[in-house]
């Protein structure tokens, strides 16, 4: 298939849902872009893969560069700041299996921009473009961008960087509505992600504060993008995509999932993170992936402290599964802080 119809089939809707996974860097693994692919998620993007060879052949490396059996298309996130080295690296991801290269220069991490790589990219638009060029040149799939607006608010320069992208010949952009200054905090401002969509040709995709059905179809339709990124919202939450297809298609809300059925999809999501990453890892790794899914559940921070100190894979799921079925047995999951605000409601 060629790098256009990669594309161009990636955002077709009768093929592929408009809402993605954005990359977060550990936390977007194979099990976890697997899971949201299966609730619904068009298109999953990779952790983020340092383009420094001496780093590749680590333990962290190889875990973030296993696409064994993953749906395609499969997009591998390469990160860096030397046109070159980001060009090998694209090479060795598209021998690796990936049918795209996305490039990250949005990444806001202080470890990050302080190597002059992610975000940190955009306050030298000259190296900006040497990168976009070379790494285009470099592989024969097609490359996209990741970025945000800016690195400093009232310096904005994605226009100038999205036109760039495009010339160069990137495939689709990825755009944050925040600057690098703004990291996680404030509001993400799609504004500027609607002016970039209507000056370019290419796929423009928005990302950033996407956490519902309503506000997925909001950003859509303000911005004119031809599709959204979800990323924190669906840690611990993978059936968001679902539940924003169907908003999409029906205009009507899907029911959340019962908790029977959040039971059932962390212990699922558990056992493959425990074959992915064996005993030590996947054990450590599965910790804030449990303490997402509980958020907000009855007695959550109490199961969560004593979760915490369990050291083997078998006693993590086996607390797991003990504490969900306590809920299932008490019949209320709601936590003592949502008890407390229903009967504040009731009594006035």
């Amino acid at each position: 298939m060629s790098k256009n119809n990669v594309i161009a089939d990636l955002f077709d809707r009768s093929k592929h849902s408009p809402i993605f996974v954005a990359p977060m860097a550990g936390v977007t693994d194979r099990p976890f872009r697997t899971l949201c692919k299966y609730f619904g998620a068009g298109h999953a993007v990779s952790e983020m893969m340092t383009s420094d060879q001496t780093l590749r052949m680590t333990k962290k490396s190889l875990y973030r560069a296993n696409f064994d059996g993953e749906l395609a298309p499969i997009s591998a996130q390469i990160a860096g700041s030397e046109p070159e080295q980001l060009a090998e690296a694209a090479r060795y991801q598209v021998a690796n299996g990936a049918q795209i290269v996305d490039i990250n220069m949005g990444c806001p991490a202080k470890k990050v921009c302080n190597k002059l790589a992610g975000s940190a990219l955009l306050k030298d638009e000259d190296l900006v473009a040497r990168i976009l060029d070379t790494v285009v040149a470099a592989v024969d799939v097609p490359v996209t961008l990741k970025t945000r607006l800016g690195f400093l608010n009232g310096h904005e320069n994605i226009m100038r960087v999205a036109k760039r992208a495009e010339e160069a010949g990137i495939a689709a952009l990825a755009l944050h509505g925040r600057t690098r200054e703004d990291m996680y905090l404030n509001t993400a401002r799609y504004s500027l992600i609607k002016e970039v969509k209507s000056m370019l040709s290419i796929p423009v995709i928005a990302n950033g504060d996407i956490d519902s059905p309503e506000k997925a179809k909001y950003v859509l339709d303000y911005t004119g993008a031809d599709a959204v990124m979800i990323g924190r919202a669906a840690q611990g939450r993978p059936w968001i995509f679902r539940e924003i297809d169907h908003y999409l298609k029906t205009g009507e809300h899907l029911a959340a999932p019962d908790i029977q059925e959040v039971k059932d999809v962390l212990l699922g999501h558990l056992a493959e993170l425990y074959q992915f990453y064996g005993e030590y890892s996947g054990c450590r790794i599965a910790r804030k992936h449990i303490a997402w899914y509980t958020k907000g559940l009855r007695s959550s921070n109490e199961f969560r402290q004593n979760m915490y100190k369990v050291e083997s894979t078998i006693e993590q799921a086996k607390v797991v599964e003990d504490y969900f079925n306590h809920l299932l047995d008490q019949g209320n999951i709601m936590s003592d802080v949502q008890v407390e605000q229903v009967n504040l409601l009731e009594t006035k």
